[in-house]
């Protein structure tokens, strides 16, 4: 495997970075996960842009232009030859010292991994898949803004942690109000009597690229589509549930800690955005 590491491509064992790097002393940088379909670049321009809006939110400048990035993925996946897989771009602060200060990083380091991903396995996406509700609260959107997609991810992992030990994949985090925020890694909708709900931004979420588009089908399929916010009980009372994310697709939840969503399968209108999904995928009318 090849990776684009600082202007180039190594081999990935090559591919390293110093550990004076602040994106490994103290996980200061940026990242963007996409999907890659048929050789091409899924909501390329939306990923690029998201990546260089966190960036400056943390005032790290990224060394590169956007198409400078672009070229480089295109490159990456083109080296590892990959028609359906999975690209982690990465910018960290660079190289400095053990301090905290970032401006005395003066060289961002960024990387390009073009590699295959399985979030989830396929009988979750036959089937649904089990939730629970996370103990760990999501960082508060007072505290740090959601739409940062930094690299610091310690509050996400440590929800993870609780859905592992419960033997589950994903954990539903909910913000210091009690209401619904995301999941660890994808965003959330319930369906209540037709009408597809999912959290807004502010109750802190990261604006998700899948999530857009998802937004996006259920209005062109004349589906309800609103944001608000959710009270953890609503999760119990839902008619459906589904998350989404770049890794994870679209994928049912069909049990919410020890109660079953609706009659415990896929409900119509997840079926239907699913299916939305899948050949918005395949008529390849995206950027």
């Amino acid at each position: 495997m090849k990776v684009w590491l600082n202007g180039g491509l190594v081999d990935n064992e090559d591919a390293k970075l110093s550990v004076y790097d602040h994106g490994t002393l103290y996980g200061d940088g940026v990242f963007e996960g996409i999907r890659v379909y048929g050789g091409r670049i899924f909501q390329c321009q939306a990923h690029i842009d998201r990546l260089f809006a966190s960036a400056k939110a943390i005032r790290l400048a990224i060394p590169y232009t956007k198409q400078e990035i672009v070229d480089a993925m295109c490159e990456t996946v083109a080296a590892n030859a990959i028609e359906d897989g999975y690209i982690r771009l990465v910018v960290t602060r660079g190289v400095g010292t053990l301090g905290l200060s970032p401006f005395k990083c003066p060289d961002p380091s960024v990387y390009v991994i073009a590699d295959q991903i399985v979030l989830y396995p396929k009988e979750m996406y036959d089937n649904g898949m089990a939730v629970i509700v996370a103990k760990t609260l999501r960082t508060s959107a007072s505290m740090l803004d959601p739409g940062i997609k930094s690299l610091n991810y310690l509050n996400n992992i440590l929800a993870k942690i609780e859905a592992i030990d419960a033997g589950v994949a994903e954990a539903i985090m909910l913000n210091e109000h009690g209401h619904v925020a995301e999941c660890t890694g994808d965003n959330i909708f319930i369906v209540d009597s037709g009408r597809v709900v999912t959290p807004p931004l502010s109750a802190g979420v990261l604006p998700g690229i899948t999530r857009g588009v998802v937004i996006d089908l259920a209005r062109q399929n004349e589906i309800p589509v609103s944001e608000e916010d959710i009270p953890a009980e609503r999760l119990y009372q839902a008619d459906e549930c589904f998350l989404t994310g770049s890794a994870a697709e679209v994928i049912a939840v069909t049990k919410i800690d020890d109660q079953l969503v609706g009659d415990g399968k896929a409900g119509p209108v997840t079926q239907k955005l699913s299916a939305a999904f899948r050949q918005y995928i395949a008529s390849g009318e995206w950027d």
